[in-house]
């Protein structure tokens, strides 16, 4: 099986007044789909990390992965990865690891997992899509379903296929249209819902950002 890095993410941008709409188009659950390898563990938990652990996964059956997903489904607890973008004392705790310095693990906090299924399962590989909440992370779940297995494992490739409203077959530009007139085409107005903006004052002054949101926490892809 072949691994390349993907070329298309669904990524958001605000352009003007349309950075005021991003905390509302972000609203929703994500999606991904996910390539991992079975029998390695990383310190990432993903291909850029260094090896530190090596099992079998020879006794693992498509039949008691399919079994075992059913545990990762619904409301679980989930431990961050260490590299990632959670902060400790101001600072990432990727950045603090990259400088030598220890870092321990946060505890498990409850996220949720709308759905997870697996696409391909071609051992070593394997595929998987999986929807889910914001504080998520695919990295963990990965490392979580092949320790379940009596394995490891770590993510190959990562690709975003949804975000909130957006998916990445419906509102992508495929590389052949990264022209200005494809992209200026492309871009649309955010017309503001009426009274939004006493609302939006109004939410402003009350607001209290969540520990997830304080420390940048949105997941894998804000590592």
């Amino acid at each position: 099986m072949k691994i390349k890095q993907p070329l298309l993410e669904v990524y958001l941008v605000g352009i003007g007044e349309g950075t005021k709409m991003l905390t509302t188009m972000l609203a929703g659950s994500k999606k991904y789909r996910a390539v991992a390898e079975l029998g390695k563990a990383t310190d990432t938990l993903d291909v850029t990390g260094n090896v530190v652990e090596e099992k079998s996964y020879d006794h693992i059956t498509k039949e008691a992965f399919e079994e075992k997903l059913k545990q990762f489904t619904g409301e679980i607890m989930q431990v961050p990865p260490l590299y990632s973008a959670l902060k400790k004392d101001g600072q990432r705790m990727s950045v603090l690891l990259k400088q030598g310095q220890e870092v321990e693990a946060k505890p498990a906090r409850p996220v949720t997992v709308y759905s997870l299924s697996l696409q391909d399962f071609s051992p070593p590989y394997f595929t998987i899509d999986v929807e889910c909440g914001g504080g998520f992370y695919v990295r963990s779940l990965v490392d979580d379903l092949a320790k379940a297995l009596s394995s490891c494992a770590h993510i190959k490739e990562l690709t975003r296929t949804k975000q909130g409203q957006f998916t990445l077959e419906e509102h992508s530009l495929k590389e052949d249209r990264w022209t200005w007139t494809d992209i200026s085409q492309a871009l649309q107005p955010c017309p503001k819902p009426a009274g939004q903006q006493k609302n939006a004052k109004k939410a402003k002054s009350k607001y209290k950002p969540t520990s997830s949101e304080s420390e940048g926490d949105n997941g894998d892809q804000n590592d």
